[in-house]
């Protein structure tokens, strides 16, 4: 009985263990350990529990461009994260011009030229 025991214990610290360097693998972890614990905005610096309140932001707002360097991220509070994505509401729509993945719905454009045309008159 005492080798279950000692064999339980062994399978839950491998897992404890490959949970952590699956986690030190996502982005947010590695952001934590290229940058310093501080907004980028507002300057406000984070340690211990309050970590949790500092996000990575995506600066082209893709979050599947994540370079091993992380050029493409920056810490953020919960609130200078909020205002950034605020900044920039047609992110959120698909399909709205100045969208990331904007693509016009129709190529027609009905007044091409009316311009020079009404200037020949």
């Amino acid at each position: 009985m005492r080798l279950n025991e000692e064999d339980k214990l062994e399978g839950a610290l491998s897992e404890q263990r490959r949970d952590k360097d699956l986690r030190s693998k996502t982005y947010r972890e590695r952001a934590l350990k290229l940058y310093p614990w501080i907004c980028a905005r507002c300057g406000r610096e984070f340690g211990g529990k309050k970590l949790r309140e500092l996000t990575v932001h995506h600066k082209d707002h893709n979050h599947d461009n994540n370079p091993p360097d992380g050029s493409n991220w920056e810490l953020l509070c919960l609130y200078c994260h909020d205002y950034e994505h605020t900044k920039h509401p047609e992110e959120m729509i698909p399909g709205k011009k100045g969208s990331v993945n904007y693509k016009p719905s129709t190529t027609h454009q009905p007044f091409a030229g009316l311009d020079k045309w009404l200037k020949k008159k």
